[in-house]
């Protein structure tokens, strides 16, 4: 058995970036969906409290720690590896730091922040509301895809390093 620290680190990303897929594609296959049926108000106050409760999740921790071990595997696959696990774990590396944490910085923050500011009962609200839950879906898509892209990525390029 092996104890490469490079493929315990991968295996770490796998699991993390598998897990960050999973809540992505709650919100994008029930949860939005859900919210928009509750009613503007409704759905508008409960994403309002899940955009403030997130800070203080796991999930946060899981979000922000794949940023910093992506940037510490990109650097050390570029010096230090060769080949097509090489390859294989860059993209993943690349996969989760665009098409996750920018899209998230980029797009599903801002609109958060927007929402956020909003009185959930005013006219405002509930005519940004649509076009919130619409865009804001299509982002976590673009995350959900990312996410377990980067699992894959993460999983081959650890594999063919055995």
């Amino acid at each position: 058995m092996t104890y490469d620290p490079i493929l315990i680190v991968c295996t770490v990303a796998v699991i993390a970036c598998g897990l960050i897929a999973g809540v992505f594609l709650t919100f994008s296959d029930f949860v939005m969906k859900s919210l928009s049926a509750a009613g503007h108000t409704s759905g508008i106050e409960v994403m309002q409290l899940i955009n403030r409760k997130v800070y203080g999740s796991l999930f946060m921790v899981l979000l922000i720690g794949m940023l910093v071990i992506s940037v510490v595997v990109a650097t050390y696959a570029a010096l230090y590896m060769a080949g097509s696990s090489a390859a294989w774990i860059l993209a993943g590396c690349a996969l989760y730091v665009i098409g996750v944490f920018i899209v998230t910085v980029a797009f599903n923050v801002p609109m958060n922040q927007r929402l956020d500011a909003m009185n959930s009962e005013s006219a405002e609200a509930v005519s940004y509301w649509s076009v919130y839950a619409s865009s804001w879906t299509l982002w976590n898509h673009v995350r959900t895809i990312a996410s377990a892209g980067a699992a894959a990525c993460f999983l081959i390029g650890c594999l063919e390093q055995l």
